[in-house]
C-alpha cells in the first residue's frame, strides 16, 4: 500500500526578499536624513571655509611652531588673519565677491576676487580694509602689553606694525601696489625702484650668489610681479576700458592719499615704540 503524499504547505503570501528589505530600509534611512538635513544647511556651508582656511592656518601655525613656538605662531597667524578679514570687509562692502583667505607658509595669505573691481577706486578700498584692521589689531596687542607686561604680546605688536607696513609698499600685487592705483599709478615706479635699489644693495653685502637668493628669494618674486604693471606705465597702447579705470575724482584721490600716508606713517610710529621698548626688556 503506498504511502500517503505529505501534505502540502498552505497557500499564503511568500516570505520578504531580504535583499528587498534592506533597500526599503536605506530609502527610509535617506528620507529621514534629508529631512532633517535642512537644519545643517546653514552649517554645511561654511564647510569649504573650515577645510581651506582652518586647514592652511593650522598648517601654517605648524611650521611656525617648529620655529618660534606655538604661542608666537598662533598669534601672529591670527594677525595675519585679521588682516586678510580686513579685506574681505571691504571687499563686502564694495558689492565685489572674494573667496576665503589662503594661508602659504613664508608668504602669508591671500584671497581671490571672484570679479574685477569696477575702477582703480574700488580696489584701492578693498587693498586697504587689509592694513587698516591689521593695524587695529597690532594696536590691541600694544595695549594689551601696556595693560599686562606681558613680552610676547610686545613682540606680536611690533611684528603686526612690521607686517602692515611691509604690505603698504607700492609694488606689485602688494596692498600698496593697489591702494596707490587711485592716488598715481606712477607711485608704482617709485615702489618698484625702491624694491630694486634695496636688492642692489644685499646683493653687494652677501657672500654669494647662492646666498643672495636664499635670503631674498620672496623680493625676487615681487620684483618679478611688479614689472607688468612697469611695462603698462611707458606703453603706448592703453585701451579707453583702462583709462577709464584710473579715472577717480579729485576728492576720492585725497582721501585714498590721506588714509595710505597717514595710516603709512601710525604704523612705522608703532613699530619704532615698541622695538624701543623689546631692546629694553632685553637690556633688562
Amino acid at each position: 500500500m503506498e504511502n500517503p503524499p505529505p501534505p502540502m504547505a498552505p497557500s499564503g503570501p511568500p516570505p520578504p526578499r531580504r535583499g528587498r528589505g534592506s533597500w526599503w530600509g536605506l530609502g527610509a534611512f535617506l528620507a529621514l536624513l534629508a529631512g532633517k538635513l535642512k537644519f545643517f544647511l546653514p552649517v554645511l556651508k561654511f564647510l569649504p571655509l573650515v577645510l581651506k582656511t582652518g586647514g592652511s592656518m593650522l598648517l601654517m601655525i605648524g611650521v611656525y611652531t617648529l620655529m618660534f613656538g606655538w604661542k608666537f605662531a598662533v598669534g601672529f597667524v591670527l594677525l595675519i588673519f585679521v588682516h586678510e578679514i580686513g579685506h574681505v570687509l571691504a571687499a563686502q562692502r564694495c558689492g565685489v565677491r572674494v573667496s576665503a583667505p589662503f594661508f602659504i607658509p613664508f608668504f602669508g595669505a591671500l584671497i581671490m576676487l571672484k570679479e574685477l573691481p569696477r575702477n582703480a577706486w574700488t580696489e584701492a578700498r578693498i587693498a586697504i580694509g587689509g592694513p587698516l584692521l591689521g593695524a587695529v589689531a597690532a594696536g590691541a596687542c600694544h595695549a594689551l602689553h601696556v595693560a599686562t607686561g606681558h613680552p610676547l604680546l610686545l613682540v606680536l605688536a611690533y611684528f603686526g606694525y612690521w607686517l602692515n607696513l611691509f604690505n603698504l609698499a607700492p609694488v606689485g600685487f602688494f596692498d600698496g601696489g593697489r591702494i596707490v592705483s587711485a592716488i598715481s599709478p606712477w607711485m608704482w615706479l617709485v615702489g618698484f625702484s625702491g624694491l630694486g635699489t634695496l636688492l642692489v644693495w644685499r646683493f653687494r653685502d652677501s657672500d654669494s650668489v647662492g646666498s643672495f637668493l636664499e635670503h631674498n628669494f620672496i623680493l625676487l618674486i615681487v620684483l618679478f610681479f611688479a614689472l607688468p604693471r612697469i611695462f603698462w606705465l611707458f606703453g603706448s597702447r592703453k585701451s579707453p576700458e583702462q583709462l577709464r579705470y584710473f579715472e577717480v575724482t579729485g576728492g576720492q584721490r585725497t582721501t585714498m592719499a590721506v588714509l595710505y600716508f597717514g595710516l603709512a606713517g601710525l604704523l612705522a610710529a608703532g613699530m619704532f615704540a615698541t622695538k624701543v621698548a623689546i631692546t629694553a626688556l632685553d637690556l633688562r
